[in-house]
C-alpha cells in the first residue's frame, strides 16, 4: 500500500498541484450498506440500507482525521447478492472506468452457498478480478468478510429468513465458509494481492467465546453498523502497514 500513502502525503502537501483520491470497494450486500432484513408486502426479503454506518463511510472519516485537507472519493460498488463471478463480469462498467486509485474487493459470503464445488468457479474469478486490476494499474487490496451465523437466532421469527439461516449457518459450522476464505488467501498469495483479513479475526472472537451471531444485523450475514468499524480500522491498518 506504499501507493496510496505516497498519494495521500502527496495531496496533503500540495493541496493545489494532487488530484483527488478515489477508493472503490467491489462487493456484495455488505459493502452496499444492507442490515436487516425484512419482508415486504409482496412477499420478497429486503434489507434496510444505512450508507452513513457503511465500512467505507467509517474509512472515510477516518482518514479525513489523518488527512483533513485531503478528499478523498468513495466509490460503492457493492450490490445485495453479488459474488465474485458477477463481480468479474461488472469490473470494468462499475470499477476499472472509474479509474480509483485502490479497489478494495471483498467477496466470499454469497459465493460460498455454491459449496465446495463452488470453490473453483470462485477461486478462478477472484483471480480474473485481480488480473484485470492489476492490467490496469490499480491499486488492489482483498479484504475476507465476516463469518455467517453459527446458529439459529431466538431474535428471528419469519420463516423464510429462518430456512436462509439455517443454511448459512451449515455452511459456517460445517467447514465451507473457511475453505472459501482459504482459497481466497491462495489467490491473494498467488496474484501478490494483500489480505485485510477480517474473517480471521471474527474466527478468533469466535473461538474466544464470543456470540459471533449477535454481531450479526440480521443474524445471518450482515454485520451490525458497529461491526462495520472493525472493517474500516483494519482497512486502515492495511493501508498504512502492508507493504
Amino acid at each position: 500500500m506504499q501507493k496510496i500513502r505516497d498519494l495521500l502525503k502527496a495531496k496533503a502537501k500540495d493541496n493545489w498541484g494532487q488530484g483527488p483520491l478515489t477508493f472503490a470497494f467491489l462487493g456484495d450486500s455488505v459493502t452496499q450498506t444492507c442490515f436487516e432484513l425484512y419482508k415486504k408486502s409482496d412477499g420478497s426479503i429486503d434489507a434496510y440500507y444505512d450508507a452513513e454506518a457503511a465500512y467505507h463511510h467509517y474509512l472515510k472519516r477516518m482518514l479525513a482525521l489523518l488527512y483533513p485537507s485531503v478528499p478523498v472519493n468513495i466509490l460503492n460498488a457493492g450490490i445485495g447478492g453479488d459474488n465474485a463471478p458477477h463481480g468479474l463480469e461488472r469490473l470494468e462498467r462499475d470499477v476499472i472506468v472509474h479509474h480509483p486509485d485502490l479497489a478494495v474487493v471483498c467477496y466470499g459470503l454469497n459465493d460460498s452457498w455454491g459449496g465446495l464445488d463452488g470453490l473453483s468457479t470462485y477461486g478462478d474469478a477472484l483471480g480474473k478480478i485481480f488480473d484485470r486490476l492489476q492490467e490496469a494499474g490499480i491499486e488492489t487490496l482483498f479484504m475476507t468478510p465476516n463469518m455467517m451465523c453459527t446458529e439459529i437466532s431466538c431474535h428471528l421469527e419469519d420463516e423464510t429468513i429462518l430456512e436462509m439461516a439455517k443454511g448459512a449457518s451449515e455452511l459456517q459450522n460445517s467447514g465451507v465458509m473457511d475453505q472459501y476464505m482459504e482459497t481466497a488467501r491462495k489467490v491473494c498469495a498467488e496474484h501478490g494481492v494483500p489480505v485485510c483479513d477480517c474473517y480471521a479475526q471474527w474466527k478468533t472472537m469466535h473461538e474466544a467465546g464470543v456470540d459471533t451471531t449477535e454481531l450479526l444485523a440480521n443474524q445471518l450475514n450482515h454485520p451490525t453498523r458497529e461491526m462495520n468499524w472493525l472493517f474500516a480500522v483494519s482497512l486502515l491498518h492495511s493501508i498504512f502497514n502492508e507493504p
